[in-house]
C-alpha cells in the first residue's frame, strides 16, 4: 500500500506540472460526462525495486528511475457507455506468467464492468472501472483526469504488481456516414454516366 501510494503521488505530480493540454475545460467534460474518451499513455511508471529498476534502466525508452517513454507507440485505452478496450504494455513484477506469449501485457476489451465517477476539491475528475469479463484476470482501473485534460491511469490486478501510466485524454473521431448507402450512390453514377453519354454521342461525333 505505500509502494502504491508513492505510485499515485508521482502520477498527480506529473500531471500538475503539464504545460499544455490536449483537451481544453469544455471539451474534457463532455467526453468525461458521455463516458466517450481515449486515454492516450505517454509514459509508464513500474512499482520499483532494485530488480525491476537493473531491467528497465537498460531497456530502451528508460528514462530516470523507471519511467519508460511510450511516446509513438499508441498504448491507449478505450472508454464507452458499453465498452472498455485496453492496449498496454504491462513492466513489472506478475505472480503467474501467461500461458501465450501474445497474451502479454494489460490487452482486453471488456463489456461487463462496473463504472464510478467521482470529483475531487480542485475539480480533477476521477474514474474507477473493474472489470468483470477479462478471461485471464480482471482488472481495476483509477484514473485521474485534470480540467485540461491530462490523465494518469493506475492499473492493478491479483496477478500484476500495480503500473501507473501517465497520458492525457483523447476524444473518439466520429465515423461520417454517407446519407445514401453505397450501392445506391453507385446506381445513381452509373444512370448518370448512360445518359450523359446518350445525349452528348451526337455532339461530339455528328451521329444520331
Amino acid at each position: 500500500m505505500k509502494h502504491l501510494r508513492r505510485l499515485l503521488g508521482l502520477a498527480l505530480i506529473s500531471i500538475s506540472f503539464a504545460s499544455y493540454a490536449q483537451t481544453d475545460k469544455e471539451t474534457t467534460a463532455k467526453i468525461v460526462g458521455n463516458k466517450a474518451y481515449n486515454f492516450v499513455a505517454n509514459t509508464a511508471l513500474p512499482m520499483a525495486n532494485n530488480d525491476i529498476n537493473r531491467i528497465m534502466s537498460a531497456m530502451p525508452g528508460a528514462q530516470s528511475g523507471t519511467m519508460i517513454n511510450l511516446t509513438g507507440s499508441q498504448y491507449d485505452v478505450k472508454v464507452t457507455k458499453d465498452s472498455v478496450v485496453a492496449y498496454l504494455p504491462y513492466y513489472g513484477r506478475a505472480f503467474s506468467a501467461p500461458y501465450n506469449s501474445n497474451e502479454g501485457g494489460i490487452k482486453f476489451t471488456s463489456k461487463n464492468f462496473t463504472y464510478t465517477e467521482s470529483k475531487s476539491r480542485k475539480g480533477a475528475y476521477i474514474i474507477q472501472i473493474n472489470t468483470k469479463d477479462v478471461t485471464r484476470e480482471n482488472y481495476r482501473f483509477t484514473i485521474n483526469i485534470s480540467q485540461n485534460g491530462y490523465a494518469s491511469l493506475t492499473a492493478s490486478s491479483v496477478n500484476k504488481q500495480p503500473i501507473v501510466f501517465n497520458g492525457y485524454l483523447d476524444e473518439p473521431v466520429k465515423k461520417i456516414k454517407t446519407s445514401k448507402p453505397d450501392h445506391e450512390i453507385w446506381l445513381r453514377c452509373l444512370f448518370f454516366e448512360y445518359f450523359y453519354l446518350k445525349n452528348m454521342w451526337p455532339f461530339f461525333t455528328g451521329y444520331k
